[in-house]
């Protein structure tokens, strides 16, 4: 199940990338969710003032909804971090995508202490690879 910070941190994703509104479907296609399912967030969002809906143009955050996708995609960064650098996950983004929406800002800031994050932070993800350019990943010794 998406939430809203999931749904904030798509949109502002989009937005860096487009350097516009960010478009219904393709925020549908990027959550892995129906249009309807998209727009009916969407209208959440735009009623807690966190975005605005233009119809036929998009969606664009408000100053608000930008300060709450920047910390969605922090604590995303610190979660994709700490499973790929720390625990060696493989799956690392699947399980990050899952956990970002049960993960707290206590927990977050308890593994941010762990994975030491960069100052750039947010800013170090990467829209095209969908991860932290901070990753250090460790490639596993040939047997």
């Amino acid at each position: 199940m998406n939430t809203a910070d999931q749904y904030l941190k798509t949109i502002y994703v989009i937005q860096q990338g487009t350097d516009g509104p960010a478009s219904t479907g393709g925020i549908a296609d990027a959550l892995d969710v129906s249009p309807a399912s998209a727009n009916e967030m969407i209208g959440k969002l735009e009623s807690r003032g966190l975005a605005e809906h233009e119809k036929y143009k998009g969606v664009h955050l408000t100053d608000d909804g930008i300060v709450r996708a920047r910390e969605a995609l922090q604590t995303y960064c610190i979660i994709e971090r700490f499973l790929a650098n720390v625990l060696a996950v493989e799956e690392f983004r699947t399980e990050a995508r899952e956990l970002e929406a049960v993960i707290d800002g206590t927990v977050a800031d308890r593994l941010d202490t762990i994975i030491d994050r960069k100052p750039e932070c947010p800013d170090c993800f990467d829209p095209e690879t969908d991860a932290c350019a901070c990753l250090e990943l460790v490639s596993n010794p040939p047997e």
